[in-house]
């Protein structure tokens, strides 16, 4: 079942739709085909498993996927066969070929959103734009644009918001065929992390102050970066070499920080802290630890080999996936919206803590006089009534603890209504007929206490799940090897999701060309000439250097002068004469050039 978006929603002026973003960071002049498609949220699995005698997360996920394709008609290697002169030329004329895919995972709970990017890949086939040399490449702007459009459509004020992915390099992830296409340039592990981290940047730095809801002082924004197997300062060449990368970035995870056990409850179990994301390396090595902590008969929620987060990375860098000369980059974008009074009572409770395991010092410092705490269970305890006790919530008051253990549940007194029996007549039930058929999708709230699904933040084409895994099977099922074989894969599958219809939006890039010529930094170059001023050692004075020096900085061009120029001489010179002189005999003058022989008692042989 499919569904288009409304077309005569109404837009907010101040909030621009996909299309008018993609076409600010798109080229000047080139057109592009822009096809959204998404699912509706629907009721998923937990991405986090509950620690012992919790209920998990009610998790809803939506996925979204963007493929962006060009027009292939000026190539003339389109195919052999000739167009028809009549109604074929026109579409002839409008042979595309896909040149990006992206999907992303949307998963929401009741205290986190999460944006998982699942998968991206390219066809190679972006050359035939035949692009200035130095332009910004659109497939990295087109990525960070559609993720930073999911992010602003997916807040939620007082949420915390996340955005994950892992990068590792393949040949090919969507487009079957494509890496036989010599245009495609495959990164390997080293670039392909440095590129996501170029490409994430931008939502660090330009996105604070206006996404983050209310402007909140707590609010904060961070990137984490971890690379199992290598150390920090390896870690630190893949992050992007700006004025703002150092106070944005971190060396590490967020995983204590996402989670919200961690604000319930003093001690968690580390396999409670690790999301289980579809193909995911972390996940697969959760699910075998999983099996092993399975054999173990004690139900304490931990593993039996791995106790802390540190162990866990550790073990992760010997894994397939980050082993045997191979990188995998696992990087986070974590966008808190806590207020202040949650930041005020969390440093209370930890002065508190720190307070209470200070030992009493002579003056008369008692435990009697410390201020009273929270109500709180030790780790040790909280193992202990997880495994032995039947109680949902280690947190509780003693006083309610005591209350619920001693107070007997009540037994119902109503009485079961009997079933009433059935006599008389029996009258069939007309049938239903349907006059108009009905879109189940859109009949669901905007807004929940679990999800937010804006009506601006959904793609053009909506389908249920099975639909989505039948478009993602039937492009992982065609031929992108040769431009001939993709432009007819894209016609197919345009055509198929469609259903018959025309779908998606065309859009015309907007951004002007830079071309230029950058150093390391990404800054302007400078090309230096030589000048006929050369210097020599002990023959300019200090003030002939400065004013030589401010004559420099004053030329916007230096241009290599003619006296420089070395040409070779001709032979008749060569054989002009000269006039011999020997050591010993160098009184004699002369206007020709001369020679210098060293005379045979100098010379000193080897002994």
């Amino acid at each position: 079942m499919t569904s288009s978006t409304p077309l005569g929603t109404k837009r907010d002026p101040n909030n621009p739709s996909l299309s008018d973003r993609l076409a600010s960071v798109l080229p000047q002049g080139y057109n592009f085909g822009v096809y959204h498609l998404s699912t509706p949220p629907t009721r998923t699995d937990p991405l986090y498993s509950a620690p012992p005698n919790e209920r998990p997360d009610k998790t809803y996920c939506e996925t979204h996927f963007l493929a962006v394709s060009i027009d292939a008609q000026n190539d003339a290697t389109t195919g052999s066969k000739r167009a028809s002169p009549g109604a074929d030329e026109a579409k002839q004329s409008r042979k595309r070929v896909l040149v990006l895919g992206l999907e992303v995972l949307v998963f929401t709970t009741g205290y986190l959103t999460t944006i998982f990017v699942s998968k991206a890949d390219s066809t190679g086939y972006l050359q035939l734009l035949k692009l200035p040399k130095g332009s910004p490449s659109p497939i990295r702007e087109v990525s960070s644009t559609f993720i930073n459009y999911l992010l602003e459509h997916r807040r939620r004020k007082d949420i915390q918001l996340a955005v994950s992915l892992f990068a590792r390099a393949q040949a090919q992830y969507l487009f079957p065929g494509s890496v036989e296409n010599r245009g495609k340039h495959v990164l390997d592990d080293w670039g392909l992390v440095r590129w996501w981290c170029k490409v994430l940047n931008p939502l660090l730095e330009c996105q604070p102050a206006r996404m983050l809801s209310g402007g909140e002082e707590g609010s904060s924004c961070k990137g984490y970066l971890i690379v199992p197997g290598l150390e920090d300062s390896e870690m630190r060449a893949f992050l992007p070499r700006t004025a703002a990368s150092a106070a944005n970035w971190v060396i590490g995870h967020p995983l204590e920080r996402i989670s919200h056990y961690t604000k319930k409850f003093d001690w968690v179990p580390v396999r409670c802290l690790i999301p289980g994301y579809p193909d995911d390396p972390k996940s697969r090595f959760r699910d075998e630890l999983d099996d092993e902590a399975a054999k173990w008969k004690q139900n304490t929620g931990s593993w039996k080999s791995v106790k802390t987060l540190d162990q866990f990375w550790e073990m992760m860098a010997f894994r397939q996936e980050c082993s045997s000369g191979r990188l995998t980059g696992f990087i986070w974008l974590v966008f808190d919206t806590e207020s202040r009074a949650e930041l005020s009572q969390n440093d209370l409770s930890k002065t508190h803590l720190a307070v209470a395991s200070q030992p009493a010092t002579s003056g008369g410092l008692s435990h009697t006089s410390l201020p009273a705490l929270p109500p709180s269970t030790p780790p040790r305890r909280r193992i202990h009534l997880s495994v032995t006790s039947s109680l949902s919530s280690p947190l509780k008051d003693s006083s309610a603890l005591e209350s619920t253990v001693s107070t007997p549940p009540k037994l119902s007194t109503a009485k079961k209504k009997k079933k009433k029996k059935l006599t008389g007549r029996i009258i069939p039930r007309p049938p239903h007929i349907k006059t108009q058929l009905r879109n189940y999708l859109l009949d669901r709230p905007t807004s929940t206490a679990y999800y937010y699904w804006p009506v601006e933040g959904r793609g053009d084409k909506i389908v249920d799940e099975a639909d989505y895994k039948r478009i993602v099977e039937l492009l992982l099922h065609l031929d992108f090897s040769t431009l001939e074989k993709a432009t007819g894969s894209t016609r197919r599958w345009i055509a198929e999701v469609g259903m018959g219809t025309d779908w998606g939006c065309e859009v015309t890039g907007t951004r002007k060309p830079s071309v230029t010529e950058k150093n390391g930094n990404g800054a302007m170059g400078q090309v230096t000439y030589l000048t006929t001023q050369v210097h020599q050692k002990g023959q300019a004075s200090s003030k002939a250097r400065g004013d030589a020096s401010v004559e420099n900085l004053t030329r916007t061009i230096n241009v290599l002068g003619s006296g420089l120029v070395r040409r070779k001489k001709k032979d008749d010179e060569n054989n002009a004469p000269a006039s011999v002189t020997t050591a010993g005999n160098s009184d004699e003058r002369s206007d020709a050039p001369t020679v210098n022989i060293l005379g045979a008692g100098i010379v000193r042989k080897k002994r």
